[in-house]
């Protein structure tokens, strides 16, 4: 057995003992073991237990696995030797201020790892407040598709009426060759948030989201809430203030925490916005769990007329970030076979995964860039000081 299927396994194990070690925590912890190395066992002791366990009530079910598996008693912190007090001075005030700031940046560098991967619906209060500082400080950037102008460029096609036109005002001298290549503008972005009671606890976060991608491309993306009834909602979500532009999106939302008729809202989507331009050529996300109180068939056929006016149909599903998940609720699995993905969306982690699957089947050039939607430095500091 490979190194990886063995460290794989560990962390099944441990889903089957109970704890939430979903496939973003495996991966973060082979990352780690690639970087510690797996020769010494206290190595891979502390890379799994600081990117597996996510409540402290997880570390005894770890230890007893490790020990399962790898064999022997957990390793556990060594203490300090006492050190001689002749031998060390005492630290002045400025220094100790010192020692705190500079171990203060790594201390919240590995809390805003932790959060990342953290089911949304698992957070709380405190973790909350510090989600909505780190979404506050995203910087999405927009996929983009080919514009009809062209401009001038330093590498492309020759563009000969541009080079003729500068023969003429050099009088007839030969100018170096214009060259030129289409332009890029943003491609329409339609967010779909499922705002029904069995998505109660991922609404706050997936709004707040939604509004970042607003924030930072207005005029290609707009956002809807569905429930029992569909609800337009990027007038609100424009607002700069995060707080008041959520507060002005849940006033506007009459269905909040109610049913869920997927079908029949997303062929009012369709009739009122999507057949007029809301939906052609845009990568449409809908953030749903896939139950469906109305008729699947329905859903699945107005999918399937959304799938052919859109650029992409993404599905993002809170459940599917879970082990052992299976899209068999009716929604889902009338939904599927007119889907371009089908990813999960349960954590800011996830949540940045959806945004790079939006700028791959959106076409952007710089997709990577725009994927990752990293903070910029501006924006850490700020969560850095808050």
């Amino acid at each position: 057995m490979s190194t990886t299927a063995g460290l794989v396994g560990f962390a099944r194990s441990l889903r089957f003992s109970g704890m939430a070690c979903g496939p973003d925590r495996v991966r973060a912890f082979l990352a780690a073991t690639a970087h510690t190395g797996v020769a010494e066992r206290s190595a891979v002791y502390w890379a799994g237990r600081v990117t597996l366990c996510a409540d402290p009530a997880d570390l005894a079910r770890y230890d007893a696995a490790f020990a399962a598996w790898f064999g022997g008693a957990a390793p556990r912190p060594r203490a300090p030797a006492a050190p001689r007090r002749a031998r060390i001075a005492p630290l002045e005030p400025g220094e100790r201020q010192q020692e705190s700031e500079e171990a203060e940046p790594v201390r919240a560098a590995a809390a805003d790892e932790v959060l990342r991967h953290r089911d949304l619906a698992d957070l709380g209060e405190a973790e909350r407040e510090h989600l909505r500082r780190l979404l506050a400080a995203v910087r999405p950037d927009p996929p983009d598709r080919p514009a009809a102008r062209w401009r001038r460029a330093r590498h492309g096609p020759l563009d000969a009426r541009a080079t003729l036109r500068a023969v003429l005002r050099s009088g007839g001298e030969p100018p170096r060759l214009e060259r030129r290549r289409r332009g890029r503008r943003a491609r329409r972005v339609v967010l779909l948030v499922d705002v029904s009671g069995s998505m109660e606890p991922y609404a706050d976060a997936l709004l707040r989201f939604a509004h970042v991608v607003v924030r930072r491309a207005p005029a290609s993306t707009e956002v809807f809430t569905l429930g029992t009834r569909l609800t337009r909602v990027t007038a609100q979500l424009r607002g700069r203030d995060p707080e008041r532009a959520l507060k002005a999106a849940a006033a506007a939302v009459p269905d909040f925490s109610g049913g869920t008729r997927l079908g029949e809202v997303l062929r009012a989507f369709l009739d009122r916005w999507g057949r007029r331009g809301a939906a052609r050529g845009a990568v449409v996300v809908v953030f749903s769990d896939g139950w469906e109180r109305g008729d699947p068939a329905l859903l699945g056929e107005q999918l399937r007329h959304l799938r052919r006016l859109a650029r992409a149909v993404i599905w993002a599903n809170p459940h599917a970030g879970h082990g052992g998940y299976a899209p068999v609720q009716s929604g889902i699995a009338a939904a599927l076979p007119h889907l371009d993905a089908l990813v999960p969306g349960h954590s800011l982690g996830s949540l940045q995964r959806v945004w790079a699957e939006v700028v791959r089947l959106g076409g952007n050039a710089t997709a990577v860039r725009g994927a990752e939607m990293a903070m910029t430095r501006r924006g850490a500091a700020e969560v850095g000081r808050a």
